[in-house]
């Protein structure tokens, strides 16, 4: 029988069965995979990527994206896109649409100064969003509306009214089935 060895971690007690050894830590991130609790082993995953991508500096995803608070809500006419915008000016929003999706994208850019006797203070903030929304069929995109008024910005995006494509499929039996309703009906 395999000696067992008690791990400790900082919130519980795991029993592991096997040899000691970490054959297989050089090659997988997460420790040694045998014998580990699955709900450890997505905390562990989870510590990771979080690791992995507070790092990241470039590409599609810079440390310093803001994303705005957006609300899509259904009105009769059809859809109602509303971003908080505090702070930033039209000119500095743009949107965009791109086969079903309206992309709202921009900068902001913050600043604030305090001056006291002997003190001086200023700090500067900066930060690109990006938000998509996935527009539903139906949407007429050539009358798309967009209007920004204190920091709120609205987005009436008109939905013709689409009724479902529905079809009756009729339901037949199939030969075996005829066969056996004959022999009943015949006893």
């Amino acid at each position: 029988m395999p000696e067992t060895t008690p791990v400790k971690s900082s919130t519980q007690s795991v029993a592991r069965r096997g040899p000691t050894s970490r054959l297989f830590g050089p090659m997988i991130p997460f420790g040694d995979l045998f014998g580990v609790n699955p709900i450890s082993l997505m905390r562990e995953f989870t510590k990771e990527m979080d690791r992995a991508f507070s790092d990241f500096s470039g590409g599609e995803f810079p440390s310093n994206t803001w994303a705005p608070t957006i609300e899509v809500k259904e009105v009769d006419s059809g859809i109602v896109v509303t971003a908080e915008l505090p702070g930033i000016k039209p000119e500095d929003v743009k949107i965009e649409l791109t086969g079903e999706n309206l992309t709202i994208k921009g900068e902001r850019q913050q600043e604030k100064k305090e001056e006291k006797e002997g003190f001086y203070r200023s700090e500067r903030s900066y930060g690109r969003f990006y938000r998509s929304i996935l527009l539903p069929e139906g949407a007429n995109t050539d009358q798309i509306k967009a209007e920004m008024n204190n920091g709120i910005l609205e987005i009436k995006v008109p939905v013709a009214e689409t009724k479902p494509k529905s079809k009756q499929i009729p339901v037949t039996a199939s030969a075996g089935a005829k066969e056996n309703e004959k022999k009943t009906a015949a006893a």
